[in-house]
């Protein structure tokens, strides 16, 4: 295998196609390099696993997890009874964890413990209870008796420290808190507190009560996502890696700033089905992240272009990650649904990462890669196009065919299994099938973990109601604002993920804020994607970044630079899910054709002067007032509305016409360069002064501020037409000439100064101004 390096000397590497064939299907499969592995132990604590050193326990453990992934596609057909399923799926799960992981850092890392095998013993006890005692369970219906509750104790202590071995501590303290939360919460001051409940109480509602350790968490992993896992197992296995990563060269790398164009498509197209942004950064990131810096980026812009495209991988449908199947299952609809949902949000987010390559490509005047170094894309279809087959299949099961998403998976796994045979380059060997089958399984464990401890807090929290208790929490800190609550719900997705995995981050946000955001009259689905977008964003944002971490660690960047240059190149992300909250039109809810077109053209929109702000480039390098209106201008595109969506289509026109005159050439003194910014520069006033007039009138159109509102008052006075604020200081013709005079005086100051600035001329931006 030949060896990608870290620092600049990617130019002593060349490029073939052979290479990245060879090593990125190795890395897709599990194969990674000495140096590709550390990182991830390093970064990912789920990825730190033990290498067993006796050859018969390591080839016992690898059956086991075939037999494992055997026990799941025959239960995706012939499911036993819930409690006995998710039983079982559990103990499974723990014993390959105890086995897997160890206790800490400084245990053996190639031998399991005596302790660990006290644990893997334990795990299968559960089970065991469940399906000699299932009649019993039943019967008792919350009447826990002693053996239960010792059952119980016994669950609970081995899936914390399973989960602390698997994603550290921060899940399992906080799972803690709530049961410490579930006994004592009669000592809480004001509205948290409640009646208190007895370990007895509390403990039947972990164990084996389907609303916690067993719950809709624990059945999703044991069936959407463990089937999905193993289709990216699959997928890897058969050269999917090197199919996506060399089509997206053929199309894109010849292009201005190729290769960071190339990243995003094949970072996108490979998350969208394995589902792992660290595993996404340090597979594809060791071909993309060189080529970036050989062209011209920098370390930390081509780390952060790698990290950004990877975590959206898991926004990105058909597969998406694991918390949309989660998702799917709490609000009791169809995957097929999710996806229909998801799917103009994640395009949006790929699109603003494209935009803001291609403008810093354009400010730093970079170019792509040489055509003759790059795969033909008509040889890379003929030799690997048929492995879209499997793509186009699960599609039609998911959308078209009525089918379970269960069935869906497993039509989809056996199909790459008999497509990938269809050319030898691609042809999967019955090794191969059984090393998938062992992946998935090992792969599966620390998701399920996570699933099974978010568990015990979802419990408390229905058996407490603190889920209803903090929503109206939200909704009284936010003063009933949906721009506060929404605020508070974002800061709250990202300080868990910045300590628990974004799937616990997700389940324990929408569990108490999305009740919230329904209460205010968002719909459900809008609130739901709301929390799992930026819950998949705390693997970007400073200070616990895994994602840019692991980014940072290729590329030889400084890692909190990385970080915030990540947050500022998905800067359109995070502004997408407010777009879909206050355009609901975006999720495609109720949504006829037009309208849904129109509001996808003006969040594009909006998208593009994101972009263009935050590079601070258009075709020209922008001054800062320039950058300020453009950002005001997508900010006006969040709201869906006929009216703003004019304000930005006219601040994008403003924009382009002030760029391109610039563009050209011309003194900064010409008659064409002072008429487009007087220009720009009352409009921009207008714009400024009317909302900044109308917030100090009467407090009935204060409350309820909008610019639309505002231009409606003012033609139903032009057209003499009765207002509803009419006898009313907001409805004094007076206030109102009054504003406009306002709005005009703002106008002609900003055009004045606007006039008098300095514009650049036309030439490219060189690096070292930046």
């Amino acid at each position: 295998m030949t060896e990608i390096k870290r620092e600049d000397d990617f130019e002593k590497t060349p490029i073939t196609a052979e290479v990245r064939d060879v090593d990125i299907t190795n890395a897709m499969g599990g194969v990674l390099t000495e140096e590709q592995q550390k990182l991830i132990e390093d970064l990912d604590k789920e990825s730190s696993v033990r290498k067993l050193s006796n050859p018969l326990l390591a080839q016992l453990f690898y059956f086991a997890c075939i037999g494992v992934t055997m026990f799941h596609v025959w239960a995706a057909f012939k499911p036993p009874a819930v409690q006995k399923y998710r039983a079982i799926h559990v103990a499974m799960m723990l014993v390959l964890g105890f086995i897997m992981y160890p206790f800490s850092k400084k245990s053996n890392y190639k031998k399991v413990s005596v302790f660990d095998w006290i644990f893997v013993i334990l795990s299968l006890m559960a089970p065991i209870y469940v399906w000699l005692e299932y009649e019993g369970i039943i019967m008792r219906a919350g009447n826990a008796n002693r053996n239960d509750m010792i059952m119980a104790t016994i669950l609970v202590v081995l899936v914390l420290e399973a989960s602390r071995r698997m994603s550290g501590w921060a899940l399992p303290i906080l799972s803690i808190i709530f049961i410490a939360y579930g006994l004592w919460g009669r000592y809480m001051p004001g509205i948290f507190g409640h009646r208190g409940y007895t370990w007895l109480q509390l403990s039947n509602k972990l164990f084996p009560d389907t609303e916690g350790i067993y719950g809709s968490s624990v059945s999703v992993a044991a069936s959407f996502i463990y089937l999905f896992i193993l289709f990216g197992a699959v997928m890897a296995k058969s050269g999917m890696g090197a199919f996506f990563n060399d089509i997206a060269m053929s199309l894109a790398g010849h292009t201005k700033g190729g290769p960071a164009k190339v990243s995003v498509i094949s970072s996108g197209l490979l998350g969208s089905i394995n589902g792992s942004a660290v595993a996404n950064v340090v597979t594809t990131g060791a071909f993309t992240i060189p080529l970036m810096k050989r062209t011209g980026y920098s370390r930390e812009f081509a780390g952060a272009v790698e990290a950004a495209s990877s975590v959206g991988g898991q926004l990105l449908p058909p597969v998406m990650g694991a918390a949309a199947f989660i998702m799917a299952e709490i609000l009791s609809v169809k995957y097929s649904v999710i996806i229909v949902h998801a799917a103009i949000p994640a395009l949006l987010y790929y699109l603003g990462i494209i935009i803001q390559v291609h403008l810093r490509a354009g400010k730093l005047n970079l170019v792509g890669i040489a055509k003759d170094k790059l795969p033909k894309a008509g040889a890379v279809m003929r030799d690997k196009g048929h492995l879209l087959i499997p793509i186009c299949v699960l599609l039609y099961y998911l959308l078209f065919s009525g089918k379970t998403v269960v069935y869906a998976a497993v039509v989809t796994i056996v199909s790459t299994v008999v497509v990938s045979m269809l050319r030898p380059s691609t042809s999967m060997s019955f090794k191969d099938i059984l090393d998938a089958c062992a992946d998935g399984a090992k792969q599966t464990v620390s998701v399920a973990m996570a699933c099974a401890c978010v568990g015990i807090v979802v419990g408390v929290i229905s058996k407490t109601g603190f889920g209803f208790t903090m929503a109206n929490a939200i909704i009284t800190l936010g003063a009933k604002s949906l721009l506060l609550t929404l605020l508070f719900t974002m800061v709250t997705c990202m300080i868990l993920g910045m300590g628990v995995p974004s799937i616990p981050a997700y389940i324990i946000t929408s569990a108490i804020a999305a009740p919230a955001l329904a209460k205010l009259g968002i719909p459900v689905i809008a609130a739901h994607m709301f929390a799992f977008y930026f819950a998949m964003f705390a693997n970007l944002t400073p200070p616990v970044a895994l994602a840019a971490f692991a980014a940072a660690g290729l590329s030889g960047g400084n890692p909190m630079k990385t970080g915030w240059a990540s947050v500022k190149l998905a800067i359109a992300g995070f502004l997408v899910p407010y777009m879909f909250i206050y355009s609901p039109q975006l999720l495609l809810i109720d949504t006829p054709l037009l309208e849904g077109i129109r509001v996808a053209i003006g969040a594009c929109v909006g998208v593009l002067l994101i972009g263009s702000a935050v590079e601070g480039y258009l075709f020209t390098s922008m001054e800062w007032f320039v950058r300020i209106v453009s950002f005001a201008g997508a900010l006006c595109l969040i709201d869906g509305g006929l009216v703003t969506d004019l304000i930005g289509a006219g601040v994008l026109i403003e924009v382009v016409a002030l760029q391109y005159i610039v563009a050209s050439g011309m003194p900064k003194k010409s008659w064409a360069v002072i008429c487009v910014k007087s220009l720009f520069g009352g409009i921009t006033g207008l714009f400024i002064g009317m909302p900044l007039s109308y917030q100090f009138q009467a407090p009935i159109i204060r409350d309820t501020v909008s610019l639309g509102k505002y231009i409606e008052e003012i033609s139903r006075l032009l057209t003499h037409t009765p207002s509803p604020y009419e006898g009313t200081i907001a409805g004094s013709p007076a206030v109102l000439a009054i504003t406009c005079l306002v709005c005009a005086a703002a106008g002609l100051v900003i055009m004045y100064a606007v006039a008098r600035s300095r514009s650049p001329l036309s030439r490219r931006a060189r690096p070292e101004d930046f």
